[in-house]
């Protein structure tokens, strides 16, 4: 089935948005595409100079890849689509605050580490299968809002997984919704020094 290129899903948003141009918006949604897009095109979306938000989510992209020209983007939402590596964000660490993610097949949480102004990774509905990729969100200065649910590693806990997500970055102010206040933390500490650590099978 024809896919549609990112040239023209921004040939579709300039007709749903008469009057603008899209090197000069700073808010470009081209989310669910009919037919929909399978893959980025750097020498198109790099045109975006003034984008702080880029929404691609509901397509059928299979790889991130760099994007030097976004050099003002905030936000990037690549949610439900077929995603199955975290890659390409060298160029644009230095400016992204929030990436979304989820409903795609990511096991690890590599290649964050450019992200030094990250403080919001929704990376629900994926397929993290082991508690140990949590721990490389340690190395984001600025994490404070995550979303982990319907991953492998939070089946068949007896504690709430929130908790054992809290357990191991314990500057979090917001887990799967729920805000993090003094009385959520108090139950994680109620939780001891044992954190799992298996492979979810």
């Amino acid at each position: 089935m024809a896919k549609t290129t990112c040239a023209k899903a921004l040939q579709n948003w300039e007709q749903d948005h008469p009057g603008e141009q899209p090197s000069e918006a700073e808010d470009i949604r081209l989310i669910f595409q009919n037919p929909p897009l399978d893959k980025l095109d750097p020498p198109v979306l790099n045109t975006l100079a003034k984008v702080k938000r880029l929404s691609l989510s509901s397509n059928a992209i299979e790889k991130m890849v760099n994007l030097p020209g976004l050099r003002q983007i905030e936000i990037l939402s690549l949610s439900r689509n077929n995603i199955k590596k975290i890659a390409g964000l060298e160029e644009i660490g230095q400016t992204l605050k929030e990436l979304w993610l989820s409903y795609n097949y990511i096991e690890r949480l590599d290649g964050l580490q450019p992200c030094v102004k990250l403080h919001t990774l929704y990376i629900g509905n994926n397929r993290i299968k082991v508690w140990d990729e949590v721990d490389k969100l340690k190395d984001l200065p600025e994490i404070a809002n995550v979303l982990f649910v319907g991953n492998p590693i939070y089946e068949n806990q007896k504690d709430d997984p929130k908790l054992l997500v809290l357990k191991r970055i314990n500057t979090l102010k917001n887990v799967d919704g729920t805000v993090v206040d003094d009385s959520l933390m108090e139950k994680v500490k109620a939780l001891g020094d044992g954190v799992p650590t298996t492979t979810v099978k």
